[in-house]
């Protein structure tokens, strides 16, 4: 069953890419869309080349059309100033005194109660890795965004 929801959720991006991609096109826009990924806070949106304001606001009028948005819930699009990521090490695979492996959820509620993290806002979630297959010790890449 999940197998179908997931596809459903697939063809319903692929649908909203390609209407994005016409809208562009109609207004004889050369920016096309490649990649949309949404969860319930955000909306990101690649697309093939550098946007600028106007390509947003194409953008921004399509979802506000879609049935099941919440249109007054829509903050307005931002480009990106720049993407950084950032490398920590010397974190435990594992939760202290459990079988759990760290998951992204608890890295990113740890910085947010940090100092350096106050201020910025990540772009996709934490990747956790484990150092090596005999090691108890974890890699975590966070990109963020520096505006």
């Amino acid at each position: 069953m999940s197998w179908t929801i997931q596809t459903r959720k697939v063809n319903q991006k692929l649908t909203h890419i390609a209407n994005i991609n016409q809208w562009l096109k109609n207004i004889k826009f050369e920016t096309s869309v490649d990649f949309i990924y949404s969860n319930n806070k955000r909306i990101v949106v690649t697309t093939n080349k550098i946007s600028v304001s106007s390509d947003l606001n194409v953008i921004e009028k399509y979802i506000k059309e879609i049935d099941d948005v919440n249109s007054s819930n829509i903050m307005s699009p931002r480009l990106l100033q720049s993407k950084s990521y950032l490398k920590i090490l010397g974190i435990l695979y594992f939760v202290n005194g459990t079988n759990l492996p760290v998951i992204s959820d608890i890295i990113k509620q740890v910085s947010k109660t940090t100092y350096l993290s106050q201020d910025t806002i990540l772009a996709s979630y934490p990747y956790v890795i484990k150092a090596s297959q005999k090691s108890d010790m974890a890699v975590v890449w966070v990109n963020i965004w520096d505006s």
